[in-house]
């Protein structure tokens, strides 16, 4: 059976630049990168020239990335940082999104309840924030901004470039999550105007469980947890050298063929979406299709449940999701898709696929011709499905 894998927003497979610097790191360069003996020095001096490849990909300085588990912890870091800042300043309002990664909405609400005031922006039918109303939302108590560079699920990028103008224009730190663009899309954290930035290795064809934060010189960053010196006395635990390693080899690649794959990525997407709408009635496109991410395709079908069709397309080899596959295990319709004004029935049948520059015209030809068979089966199987049919929907 043939195996297409159209889940490259939950993750990636490993690059074979990044394996093979993993590999050669794990065999060459296993010390512990804090022992003075020269194993340690050399292990020492590749994560110091991993930090130093990965900082030139986003235009910061060596000194401002900060080595993590991944984009979930460097989220938290950079969201609580700020705010335990704006306190000691008497300013306790942070903005964001309604659409925003549980990362980040977690992190906010348990600030909510330590009497932080959130405002969360509308990001409309489209999926996009608009900036009036950021600048309407911005107070003398506003401590941050935090909105994520390109929605995990509906693939939107947002006008990074002027929210963090305006930011800078006002005097308010800007965080964003970066997670689904680095790596994808030409980002420059100084032309940008990025205070603080997260990002998640295994998005980019690098290992699981590492990432990093980006948090501009200038900005005092406190420590997130107690331990050891690691991390310049900021993020205590053994440095993992050879997941620092293979992200810089990841991101290196694709950096050098970024323009390459945004080119190939954006066709193989658009061939898909185009087909999809025209071969199978009531189906929504959900987001805006201007500024969107290179692979990211998600679809709304009438009539359906994601879940159920997610399994049959499992059955012909296609590996795809409802949503975020941080939130796979819950049976509610996805927070994104209700930001965007769905309503809850709607909201069900969703679909994500998102590919990557290892997909193939072939691939995309086998899921257009798979996914509308199966819509149709189960829209055969379905009394909602029926009901629309009667026009009591």
């Amino acid at each position: 059976m043939k195996t297409v894998y159209a889940d490259n927003a939950a993750t990636t497979a490993l690059s074979p630049e990044a394996f093979e610097a993993m590999v050669t790191c794990l065999k060459d360069d296993y010390g512990n990168a804090s022992s003075l003996h020269h194993l340690g020095q050399k292990a020492a001096a590749e994560v110091a020239k991993a930090r130093r490849e990965i900082a030139e990909c986003l235009g910061a300085e060596a000194g401002e990335i900060y080595f993590t588990s991944g984009g979930t912890e460097a989220d938290n870091w950079a969201i609580t940082n700020a705010a335990r800042l704006g306190m000691k300043k008497g300013k306790t309002h942070i903005i964001s999104t309604s659409f925003e990664h549980h990362a980040v909405l977690h992190t906010l609400q348990k600030l909510e309840k330590e009497g932080f005031e959130v405002t969360y922006l509308d990001v409309h039918s489209d999926g996009y924030v608009r900036i009036d109303e950021l600048e309407k939302a911005i107070t003398d108590k506003t401590c941050l901004v935090t909105i994520m560079y390109a929605n995990n699920e509906i693939g939107t990028i947002q006008p990074i470039e002027e929210i963090g103008k305006l930011c800078k224009e006002k005097g308010v730190t800007f965080h964003t999550d970066a997670v689904q663009a680095v790596g994808h899309l030409p980002i420059n954290v100084k032309e940008q105007n990025i205070d603080m930035l997260s990002f998640s290795a295994h998005k980019f064809h690098g290992p699981k469980g590492i990432g990093a934060l980006y948090c501009r010189k200038g900005i005092p960053l406190m420590g997130f947890m107690q331990g050891g010196a690691q991390e310049r006395n900021k993020r205590p635990g053994t440095t993992n050298t050879p997941a620092i390693v293979a992200t810089a080899a990841a991101l290196k690649k694709c950096c050098a063929d970024m323009d390459k794959n945004i080119a190939y990525v954006s066709s193989l997407r658009d061939k898909l979406i185009d087909s999809i709408v025209e071969l199978i009635p009531r189906t929504r496109v959900n987001g805006g299709r201007d500024k969107r991410l290179p692979g990211n395709v998600s679809f709304c079908f009438e009539g359906i449940e994601g879940e159920s069709l997610l399994l049959h397309l499992d059955l012909k080899g296609i590996c795809g999701s409802s949503g975020s596959a941080c939130t796979s295990g819950s049976l509610d319709p996805s927070h994104v898709l209700l930001a965007l004004g769905l309503p809850h029935e709607i909201a069900h049948g969703s679909l994500r696929l998102s590919l990557c520059e290892y997909n193939t015209e072939d691939d995309i030809d086998y899921i257009i011709e798979e996914l509308p068979k199966i819509v149709s089966m189960l829209r055969d199987m379905s009394p909602v499905w029926e009901k629309i049919m009667k026009g009591e929907n």
